[in-house]
């Protein structure tokens, strides 16, 4: 597992867990030794399939699921026996959760009220949170009177209201439409910005995390698989499952047949050879998965040549089908035995040069290409 943290996470971690595990029926672990520092102010995505634990991990830090064994520390003190009313966290779900008698503003009030505040900073502080999400006016309406985009903004005010000292999210666009969800990202990612906030959010969507994250935790089968910047987690996957889960991504795979200054050279099954980057192989003989974004490749007409500089790797190809985006196109290609191997083509390019059926040669740099465990 690959675990980059920012500057300074050790002297700041705002939550930890400590060796926490989770079962429901004593046998199967649902979350398996999980260790994770959050920083203060930071805005982690837990990102996975369904049933990988993150939703677990989410609910255990809220208090509505406790851990079977280990410790989670907020600002420095275990939660462990504190109920979730008392662990001073506001959530957003995906389902808004908001009281359908109560008017927004009363929505807002409550948290506040609970904890009995002033009248006066409560009438304060719902009307800055009203501003936060761009709702000044829509205070004495009832939720049913809102879109699903006002009553997700309802619902972010009411988590943010009280200043609490971490903000959960768990799923809480997935009943959006895109081009909402889209924008709502940005309202968010603005809104920890101006706020400064620790969040840690949890979505199954990669590009809802690329977007919004400054760090991203991928689970899989209870346990963190790397956690990284989202740049870095995208551009250098530790392991396949990573490199399937995150973006779209080609495999080919092949055997290692020599290692040199941290590249190897692998053999294809059609006996065709590539140099890749090596990721998870160490030694010749190992089968391996390489992983090559679609982006990362150039296309040529005409059969296979000498590879460009700077792009080891040459190999014919044939064009079985074009997939217009309006941007760019996708090319599905037959590649080393492979019938399912995308590349981007810009729409500035001479794109109409590429038609199915039609013979070409892929290249790309070893660089870009990394040698992970074999799928």
């Amino acid at each position: 597992m690959t675990h980059t943290d920012p500057v300074g996470a050790a002297e700041s971690s705002h939550v930890e867990f400590k060796d926490v595990r989770k079962t429901y029926d004593g046998e199967t672990l649902v979350v398996k030794n999980l260790n994770l520092e959050i920083s203060r102010g930071e805005f982690l995505t837990l990102l996975g399939p369904s049933g990988s634990g993150k939703t677990t991990s989410l609910m255990m830090l809220a208090g509505f699921e406790v851990p079977t064994s280990g410790d989670i520390r907020l600002a420095g003190r275990s939660i462990a026996g504190l109920p979730p009313h008392k662990r001073d966290i506001g959530m957003v779900f995906q389902n808004y959760a908001l009281f359908p008698h109560m008017t927004v503003a009363e929505n807002l009030a409550f948290p506040l009220s609970v904890r009995k505040r002033p009248k006066a900073e409560v009438e304060e502080r719902v009307a800055r949170a009203l501003r936060m999400v761009h709702l000044e006016k829509f205070g004495a309406r009832r939720p049913a009177e809102l879109s699903g985009g006002q009553q997700q903004r309802v619902a972010l005010a009411r988590a943010l209201v009280f200043d609490p000292q971490l903000v959960l999210m768990d799923e809480p666009l997935g009943a959006l439409d895109k081009q909402l969800r889209e924008h709502m990202q940005l309202e968010i990612k603005h809104i920890h910005q101006s706020l400064g906030v620790t969040v840690v959010y949890v979505t199954h969507d990669q590009t809802e995390a690329l977007t919004m994250s400054d760090r991203i935790a991928v689970f899989n089968h209870g346990v963190i698989q790397q956690i990284d910047l989202p740049d870095r987690l995208y551009q250098q996957p530790c392991n396949s499952f990573v490199a399937n889960f995150i973006g779209e991504n080609n495999r080919l795979n092949g055997i290692v047949r020599d290692l040199a200054g941290g590249t190897c050279r692998v053999e294809l099954p059609t006996g065709e050879s590539v140099r890749a980057t090596a990721v998870s192989v160490d030694r010749a003989g190992q089968a391996t998965t390489l992983s090559i974004r679609p982006e990362r490749i150039t296309l040529d007409r005409g059969g296979p040549g000498e590879p460009g500089a700077g792009l080891e790797n040459r190999l014919a190809a044939r064009v079985l089908e074009r997939i217009y985006l309006g941007d760019h196109l996708r090319l599905r290609l037959e590649v080393a035995g492979s019938d399912d191997f995308m590349v981007k083509v810009p729409f500035a390019d001479d794109v109409q040069a590429f038609q199915a059926g039609q013979d070409v040669s892929v290249r790309w740099a070893a660089g870009d290409c990394r040698a992970l465990d074999p799928v």
